[in-house]
């Protein structure tokens, strides 16, 4: 990763008897999207409002460009206008008396840039963000995907050295938070920003960052790319937060450094080999889980000879889901979810197989 542009330092934060952030460090590259990702009350807005400044860190410190704008041991704490930042809400924040021009010009008003050079950023904000032509329109006659497109053109209109985004898709219908997150992540591209990105919502984190950090109750739980969160997560934890996963029982046959080889409870003839999350202890014998992402089993009729491991099972249920269908698959006494491809026409009471795509299963001991 390129030199840390933000760095947070053992961060702590607590409201009355609650830690809402505990010992949080973390770096942001200059350029990166970086996406804090948990369930609400993991801390993630709480850390997004201490690097704004909106909030005051109990521990810890916060430097921007190796700049320090707080340090609680050394009593550094700058205002948020110090900080040469830009916010957008969940809510926008759209001041309804004043039109799209004007809510876009304020912080260059706050900060005394002249009208003549205010008027010319403003309307290059505009038709940066698509909407050219609308400046004279109050803010109240937009839509809530053009308001959107407002705060973050307010935003960016002072030329922030980082952006922060707290749910800023939340409020939007899904076609248009589709269509707003596609354009967010090529802005954040084109522009080179530095960029911290606050949401509970899976798509939008593994679509629009280069790393996410995954919180829980105030830690980090991970961090690391979309796709090593998602294909290698470290705890189980990340494992069932992002995405779904199959998961069944097994017994370890066999290990090696980093893999191991699990007989698996549903048909003990079948040994698969399986990744092992770092740090895991595990010995022969031992029961563990199996997981695997959905779209990495592959399903057979019963009788074909699937490679990496068959397993065989009756369909329970198959329920269509528009642009693909999923099939419930009884296994011996365990029940799985996997998806089934386009090409294959399935009903209750089938009989099939399934296999595992070579790699894709991790091991997790009970």
């Amino acid at each position: 990763m390129a030199a840390a542009f933000v760095r947070l330092d053992r961060l702590s934060k607590s409201f009355g008897p609650v830690a809402a952030v505990s010992d949080l460090s973390l770096e942001v590259a200059k350029g990166e999207a970086l996406t804090l990702l948990g369930p609400s009350g993991c801390g993630k807005t709480t850390t997004l409002r201490m690097i704004a400044g909106l909030e005051t860190p109990d521990t810890g410190a916060i430097s921007f460009d190796g700049v320090p704008v707080v340090s609680v041991e050394a009593g550094i704490n700058l205002p948020p206008e110090r900080r040469k930042i830009g916010m957008v809400f969940q809510s926008y924040a759209i001041w309804p008396h004043m039109t799209v021009a004007q809510n876009v010009a304020f912080p260059l008003k706050v900060r005394r840039v002249p009208a003549s050079e205010r008027e010319r950023r403003v309307k290059g904000a505009l038709a940066m963000i698509g909407l050219e032509g609308l400046g004279d329109r109050p803010a109240t006659r937009l839509s809530g995907g053009q308001q959107q497109r407002v705060a973050l053109a307010r935003a960016l209109i002072h030329e922030p050295a980082l952006l922060l985004l707290d749910e800023p898709l939340s409020n939007l219908d899904v076609k248009l938070r589709e269509q707003m997150r596609v354009e967010l992540r090529l802005l954040q591209a084109r522009l080179g920003l530095s960029l911290v990105y606050v949401t509970h919502d899976q798509t939008e984190a593994l679509g629009l960052s280069d790393r996410i950090a995954l919180l829980d109750k105030g830690r980090i739980e991970q961090v690391g790319t979309p796709r090593d969160l998602y294909e290698r997560p470290q705890t189980r934890f990340v494992r069932d937060f992002l995405g779904k996963s199959v998961i069944l029982a097994g017994t370890v046959r066999g290990k090696a450094p980093g893999r191991v080889a699990v007989a698996m409870a549903c048909a003990t003839q079948s040994v698969i080999e399986c990744q092992a999350p770092a740090g895991a202890a595990l010995e022969t014998g031992d029961a563990v889980e199996v997981s695997v992402r959905p779209e990495a089993v592959h399903i057979a009729r019963a009788g074909d000879d699937p490679s990496g491991g068959k397993l065989d099972g009756i369909v329970e249920a198959v329920l269509y889901q528009g642009e693909r269908s999923e099939c419930e698959v009884r296994l011996g006494s365990e029940r799985v979810l996997v998806y089934v491809p386009p090409d294959m026409t399935l009903q209750a009471g089938d009989r099939i197989a399934l296999a595992l795509a070579p790699g894709a299963a991790q091991v997790w001991p009970k």
